[in-house]
């Protein structure tokens, strides 16, 4: 019976340790040692050419060349499992190649991803009319994350839920309420 029931505990207890284990890749949780900034990168790219980033945001746009395929990413802060915020603050932009292909119906603009990879310099490109300088990531890891669910109200409204007589109130009627006693 001891056996039996330390079997049932030990086999629960694996069952809850495999259900906090997370989805997410290790080279997309973990940091890299130095952390780059991409204002850094734009600004002086021989100094920084080969440092390793993990970096994320939200993608712009995606283009296929013929061995790898090109994401235009605008930059977000990191959250500790690599996942880009939801905000609207950027350091600027930034390209990561991958390679091989990766379709563009998938990695498509607004998608938060997140890659981890070696700076390979800097490419000038234009959005819009812009000229712009975009650090260039060699990408060996490329995290595309599951899209987030929209946001439930706090207090979900009963479509069943009817009352006659607002906004007036109840009718409170004499038997309820009687007159007040004059004495």
């Amino acid at each position: 019976m001891n056996s039996m029931c330390y079997r049932w505990f030990l086999i629960g207890f694996v069952l809850l340790l495999s259900a906090c284990a997370s989805t997410v890749p290790e080279d997309i949780r973990k940091e890299t040692e130095r952390v780059v900034h991409i204002g850094e990168a734009r600004q002086s790219p021989a100094t920084f050419r080969g440092s390793e980033v993990r970096w994320g945001g939200t993608i712009a746009s995606v283009r296929n060349e013929r061995d790898a395929t090109l994401i235009e990413i605008v930059s977000r802060r990191l959250d500790s499992d690599g996942q880009p915020y939801e905000e609207d603050r950027s350091e600027g932009r930034f390209l990561a190649r991958a390679a091989g292909f990766l379709d563009p119906a998938l990695y498509s603009a607004g998608r938060e991803v997140t890659v981890r990879g070696r700076l390979d310099g800097v490419r000038e490109e234009a959005i819009g009319e812009f000229r712009y300088t975009f650090p260039l990531v060699a990408a060996d890891h490329v995290y595309l994350w599951p899209k987030r669910p929209p946001p439930q109200p706090a207090y979900p409204y009963d479509p069943f839920w009817y009352y006659p007589w607002y906004p007036w109130g109840w009718p409170y009627y004499q038997p309820y309420y009687p007159p007040p006693h004059h004495h």
